[in-house]
């Protein structure tokens, strides 16, 4: 299978504190290119390169960069760079090997939709990721790429890092925003969305950190180029974050359209032991749990509605036969007990309870009046919760009672009482 390096292709070969080592690689060539174009042929660059969002949902990138550049109030931009998700390490990377990448990408877009005021959101752990996102800011400003006018075009652009405090639920957007603004992170209700009213009542473009890496090599290859890198429903490459049980552990970049098992037993080197994989979750704790039958389904975002889910954030969690299903849903199932942010009552009295539920299958006390209550109340969860915690929290019981009914079955106390 042929690969393709782009967002990875300077890690290793550069200095990531010396600005010098990222022009001597074509660092900022594709802004001095940006600035030249009408602000519309960025954004249309973009919607050609057929690019979605890299943090989760895979929304279409142009179409949040086109309803912010509409707007005529101040604009804000904001790189998400909290990366909370269980399993995921591919933002740290990028901002810890190539941090100029993230940064030029973040100048491009704010050139195109018009923001003079940027935020780097970086989760509170990542300490080396903060510094150096710190450093390669001074010195883009020393260097004219931002400041008081981004390369002589009379825009400004000023870029602020603002720190996490280990709130899994302030990667949603508007916990995002109202942590930034010095509220407590909770999600607000919507609409409006981010591109209307965000931060500090502004529109707001929020990306993540891989989105916004992609955009300096969407210009320099142009749109549709871009577009035919990767597969028919999505275009470019994937960052995959590799762990668990498998032999070459660590950050992976394929194309869209690769198989999940090319990248468990190729890349990753499968378990190796003489154990067999048992099961696999994608996207991490959120995602969906699937058997070793399903590793052949490509990495695509299509192929992703059978969940109810995306593969955007890239993580890969390899879980060999020495596992117990129920050891990896309780675990999830507390992390987001304990993460809910408590603003809506679906998530806040809904988590404690699947916690229970999950508990005495764990035991080996359930019945089948408690397997009906758990799928029920995880639909409930799914279905109105205000966020994507709670969206998306259920996905490892709903995916793994679909994929995995005799474990389940071997779990419940057949007694009488079982089954009413």
């Amino acid at each position: 299978m042929s690969e393709r390096i782009l967002l990875t292709a300077r890690f290793g070969k550069i200095n990531p504190m010396s600005i010098v080592n990222y022009l001597e690689y074509g660092g900022y060539k594709s802004l001095e290119k940006a600035v030249k174009m009408e602000r519309n042929d960025i954004i249309n660059e973009i919607k050609t390169s057929r690019l979605t969002g890299r943090g989760g949902a895979a929304f279409p990138v142009h179409i949040k960069m086109a309803s912010v550049a509409s707007e005529t109030k101040e604009k804000i931009l904001i790189c998400n760079a909290d990366e909370g998700e269980p399993g995921n390490f591919k933002d740290r990377y990028l901002m810890e090997k190539d941090p100029h990448q993230v940064l030029e990408g973040m100048i491009i877009s704010a050139y195109a939709v018009g923001a003079t005021k940027a935020y780097i959101y970086i989760r509170g752990e990542y300490r080396d990721s903060i510094k150096i996102m710190k450093h390669a800011i001074d010195e883009a400003k020393q260097h004219g790429f931002i400041g008081k006018s981004i390369l002589d075009t009379g825009l400004p652009l000023d870029i602020e890092i603002r720190r996490g405090c280990g709130a899994y639920v302030c990667g949603e957007e508007f916990a995002l925003i109202e942590s930034i603004e010095g509220k407590a992170g909770r999600t607000r209700v919507k609409p409006p969305y981010p591109t209307q009213k965000g931060a500090f009542n502004l529109p707001t473009l929020i990306n993540n950190v891989e989105t916004f890496a992609n955009l300096p090599h969407i210009i320099a290859m142009g749109g549709k180029a871009y577009s035919q890198i990767g597969s028919e429903n999505a275009s470019g490459t994937k960052l995959i974050s590799l762990s668990g049980n498998v032999l070459k552990k660590g950050l992976y970049e394929v194309e869209y359209g690769t198989t999940i098992r090319y990248v468990v037993e190729t890349l990753g080197g499968g378990t190796g032991n003489s154990r067999k994989v048992k099961m696999v979750q994608l996207g991490g704790a959120s995602g969906p749990i699937i058997p070793e039958r399903l590793l052949d389904m490509e990495i695509d975002n299509e192929a992703f509605h059978i969940f109810n889910s995306k593969m955007a954030s890239g993580a890969v969690i390899v879980m060999d036969d020495s596992h117990d299903l129920f050891d990896v849903i309780d675990r999830n199932m507390r992390f987001f007990e304990h993460e809910s942010c408590g603003k809506c009552a679906p998530c806040r009295e809904g988590h404690p309870q699947i916690v229970r539920l999950v508990k005495k299958f764990v035991n080996r006390e359930a019945t089948m009046k408690d397997y009906n209550s758990l799928k029920s109340l995880a639909h409930v969860i799914h279905e109105s919760t205000l966020c994507g915690l709670g969206q998306t929290s259920p996905t490892s019981i709903l995916s793994s009672m679909e994929y995995f009914p005799d474990e389940y079955m071997r779990k419940v106390a057949y007694r009488k009482e079982s089954l009413f």
